[in-house]
């Protein structure tokens, strides 16, 4: 069912060395982009005709508009199960309070008497998001790609969910639903690259956004890369990833279960057990086959997710050579099942989400913890954040110098602007004194 990677009997290699040992699966986004700069291009060219068509072609819909009717919105929130809504509203309650409190206020730093910095947040004036709607329909997405942006006092908020045929052309009523209980009446039934070109360039029906954020697949990573630089965006989100780290204290029935949550979402799906123990090791294969055996989405995508070469079993000889495997691995999520599982995880650098203990399952973080889990992958955890509200806030850094900080400082300005034989950023500040250099 999975495979094994034994690293003990000796020293751990370090850096590369050491991550081209460990699974991964093949997510070749620089072949995707070549496929999707046409479509990209013809959105850019042909706004919503391209759309409509693209819609046509790849989700077997004919629509008449992209937008969705408000009408439609509301109606999908009558309609909603009242346990679903009950779900959604808690999950929605929780994310609000983790991201409000990372809202960050402006501060001033006095750097000399008469010398102030200070420090603005401001967000974008618009960003374009994205809720996945392929092999499943994620309103837990909608929540996690709105509730930052709200928090983060976004003015102008976009979504945009794939045509469905089985309702009409419309996005998932669920993800409707939700996109009713959080307030964004702006919601187009685009997927894939389509939506990405969409909101980049704009079109009749939609205006442009300067930053696109939110999880999808290959077409949305390589529409992402191909405006880089052009729009701010998220991450090229990859196929998603569990780690779990574990010991002899671990429950097998758990991390089976575990391993097997994330593979239900895809056959590229990631999910890897890092353990000291060659009994939990044999224990967690062995639940794995039982409870494959009765999941709903065995064969499309929890056995080719588990037998792929992006998920093993990787044997460590101690929990420090773990934390070594699972900081060069960088999962998107990453659990922590051993003994005193708290100071472990403190000892995680490199992790989209760390989850602590049995009592935190990657579950939970999918949709109520209140944390965020539009996260990096790919082993991008090393160098890059989760979706929050500082994703869509921009620092700006506001001068203040009085005519005395300013001379005070003058000199130095001129020596440094000369060293760099760039003279003229010191004339800006001698023609201010009359080109005399201030003593």
């Amino acid at each position: 069912m999975i495979s094994r990677i034994d690293l003990r009997g000796g020293a751990l290699p370090e850096g590369t060395a050491l991550r081209d040992l460990l699974p991964r699966a093949d997510f070749d986004v620089t072949a995707a982009l070549e496929k999707v700069r046409p479509i990209c291009e013809d959105v850019h060219h042909r706004g919503d005709a391209a759309l409509i068509e693209y819609a046509e072609k790849f989700d077997g819909v004919a629509l008449e508009q992209v937008r969705v009717p408000a009408q439609a919105i509301t109606d999908a929130l009558k309609t909603l199960d009242p346990k679903v809504r009950a779900a959604l509203e808690e999950s929605i309650r929780r994310a609000r309070i983790v991201h409000r409190a990372q809202r960050r206020t402006t501060g001033t730093t006095q750097v000399v008497p008469g010398g102030t910095v200070t420090e603005r947040w401001v967000p974008v004036d618009r960003v374009g998001l994205y809720a996945p709607g392929g092999r499943s329909v994620y309103p837990s997405s909608v929540i996690m790609d709105v509730v930052p942006a709200q928090e983060a006092e976004v003015p102008s908020i976009a979504l945009a969910s794939p045509a469905q045929k089985e309702f009409g052309g419309l996005p998932h009523p669920t993800i409707l639903a939700a996109c009713a209980l959080l307030g964004i009446d702006e919601v187009y039934a685009a997927g894939g690259a389509t939506a990405v070109a969409m909101f980049a360039y704009g079109t009749e029906s939609c205006p442009p956004a300067p930053m696109v954020m939110g999880p999808g697949n290959i077409w949305v990573a390589a529409a992402k890369r191909y405006f880089t630089g052009v729009i701010g965006i998220d991450s090229e989100a990859g196929p998603t990833e569990i780690a779990v780290l574990a010991d002899g204290t671990a429950d097998p029935v758990h991390v089976a279960a575990d391993l097997i949550s994330q593979a239900e979402h895809d056959p590229l799906a990631a999910s890897v057990l890092v353990t000291t123990s060659e009994e939990l090791a044999a224990a967690v294969a062995r639940e794995l086959e039982a409870q494959v055996a009765v999941s709903k989405h065995r064969d499309e995508r929890i056995v080719p997710a588990l037998t792929g070469k992006q998920s093993a079993i990787v044997l460590v000889e101690t929990v420090e050579d773990g934390l070594a495997v699972v900081n060069a691995y960088g999962a998107e999520h990453l659990e922590i099942q051993t003994a005193d599982a708290a100071r472990v995880a403190e000892k995680v650098r490199n992790a989209g989400a760390v989850f602590v203990g049995p009592w935190s399952p990657v579950s939970l973080g999918d949709y109520a913890a209140g944390s965020n889990h539009v996260l990096p992958t790919g082993g991008c955890a090393c160098h890059s954040s989760g979706l929050s509200v500082q994703s869509f806030l921009r620092g700006i850094h506001v001068v203040d110098y009085t005519k005395d900080a300013l001379a005070e400082i003058t000199h130095h300005v001129v020596t440094l602007a000369e060293a760099e034989d760039l003279p003229a950023h010191g004339a800006a500040l001698k023609a201010r004194f009359g080109w005399k250099v201030p003593t």
